[in-house]
């Protein structure tokens, strides 16, 4: 017979990079935005600029999000702390900082919110990243509320992060099923396994649970896939659509 799951303290709507296309992705103007919408938890993806600070950026390279070009990796903090990551979505957001990842960790202390921080490395950083994000939750994060769940497509990075602290939550992430994708996230201490919307089914969903791993989801974006997922059990959706999910409503 299988373990119980543990308690699941978060919430079950989680707004991707802040309020994915309604503001500039993985800012604090995005993070606002899904706040207005009733959103009480946030993913992001966290990086370490060439001089050891954590930062907000999804991609290897700062063209898509920023007034920059090229590669973040080896940047130091002050020359990213003065690009322009917002005026790619809009005017309304033109001047809009890069912000740290401790600045996001103060302001969902300070708004009583929740947090999914992906571990989003540039190559060959995956240990000091990991490292990095488990040294900062730990150090910042008040230890009566639910720590933030760290996650992230890099085994290294979640078996770095757990090394700094194994009462940390850890979720896998995976764009592919494989046989031993969840002996895998057993491995390495997960609470979660965090699939791509296509690749859950019901026996996935079963066969994680059998394992006492939570489920969640990215990136949902349609109603449809909502629907089907919410009638598979699982435990958790990510979205860019804060503005079509009710967050207080399944």
């Amino acid at each position: 017979m299988p373990a119980p799951l543990a308690a699941w303290p978060y919430p079950f709507w989680i707004a991707h990079r802040g309020a994915g296309k309604l503001a500039p992705e993985n800012t604090l103007a995005a993070m606002r935005v899904g706040q207005a919408h009733g959103y009480r938890m946030f993913e992001c993806d966290a990086k370490l600029s060439g001089d050891g600070v954590l930062y907000l950026l999804h991609d290897a390279t700062l063209d898509r999000t920023t007034c920059a070009q090229g590669p973040g990796q080896g940047k130091p903090w002050a020359w990213l702390a003065q690009r322009d990551a917002g005026r790619w979505h809009s005017r309304l957001y033109g001047g809009e900082p890069l912000p740290t990842l401790a600045t996001i960790v103060q302001w969902c202390i300070a708004q009583h919110l929740f947090l999914n921080i992906e571990i989003k490395p540039h190559a060959g950083e995956e240990v000091r990243t990991g490292q990095a994000v488990a040294e900062l939750v730990s150090q910042c994060w008040p230890a009566a509320r639910p720590a933030p769940l760290l996650s992230s497509f890099q085994p290294e990075a979640l078996a770095a992060a757990r090394q700094v602290n194994g009462k940390l939550p850890l979720g896998l992430l995976v764009d592919a099923w494989r046989d031993d994708v969840l002996l895998d996230a057993h491995a390495l201490g997960c609470a979660a396994l965090i699939a791509h919307y296509a690749l859950w089914d019901q026996a996935c969903v079963h066969a994680a649970h059998a394992r006492s791993l939570r489920c969640l989801s990215y990136t949902v974006n349609e109603r449809e896939q909502a629907q089907r997922l919410i009638g598979l059990g699982i435990d958790g959706i990510i979205t860019d659509r804060v503005d079509l999910f009710d967050p207080d409503c399944r």
